[in-house]
C-alpha cells in the first residue's frame, strides 16, 4: 500500500511541470522581453477570467501571447497593445482598467459614500447637540403650565 501511495505521489509530482506555461518567443532585444512579461502579467484570459495570459494554458491565452510578441516585434507601444487589446475583448480583459465612463463611478463610488455616511454623521450629531433647545421653543404657554405642575407635583410628593 505504501508503495502505491509513493508511485502515486510521484506521478503527480512528475506531472506538475507538464502544466506550466513555457514561452518558446526569441526576442529581438531584452526591453521587449520585458515588456511582454508586464503585459502578459496585466492582460486577463478572456476564458479564465481570473488568471492572466502569462498563467493561462488557454488556446486563446496562447493567441494573446502570440498577438501580444508579433505586436512588440512590430514597435507598438504598450498602450498601443492594451487599446487593441480592449477594442477586441472590452475593457474586461486588463486586470487594473482604465479609470474613465462607468469604470470611473466604480473607483470613486467608495469614497463618494464614504463622504455621504461622514456628512450624514455631522448633520446627526448637530440635530442631537441642538435638539434640547428647539424643544423649548416649541411648547406653548399652556404647555409650559402643565409641564411646571408636573414637576411642582413630583417634588411635593417627595
Amino acid at each position: 500500500m505504501r508503495l502505491a501511495s509513493f508511485a502515486f505521489l510521484l506521478g503527480v509530482f512528475c506531472a506538475v511541470p507538464a502544466f506550466a506555461v513555457i514561452e518558446t518567443y526569441e526576442f529581438s532585444s531584452p526591453q521587449l522581453e520585458v515588456r511582454y512579461r508586464a503585459l502578459s502579467q496585466e492582460l486577463r484570459c478572456p476564458k479564465c477570467q481570473n488568471q492572466n495570459i502569462a498563467d493561462s494554458n488557454a488556446p486563446i491565452s496562447q493567441d494573446l501571447r502570440a498577438r501580444v510578441y508579433e505586436q512588440l516585434e512590430e514597435g507598438a507601444s504598450d498602450e498601443e497593445i492594451l487599446e487593441d487589446m480592449v477594442a477586441r475583448y472590452g475593457e474586461f480583459v486588463r486586470y487594473s482598467p482604465a479609470a474613465s465612463g462607468a469604470a470611473l463611478w466604480l473607483w470613486l463610488a467608495p469614497a463618494l459614500m464614504l463622504g455621504v455616511g461622514f456628512l450624514l454623521l455631522l448633520v446627526l450629531l448637530r440635530r442631537g447637540q441642538n435638539g434640547g433647545a428647539d424643544d423649548e421653543d416649541s411648547l406653548t404657554a399652556q404647555e409650559r403650565q402643565r409641564v411646571a405642575q408636573m414637576m411642582s407635583d413630583k417634588d411635593n410628593r417627595q
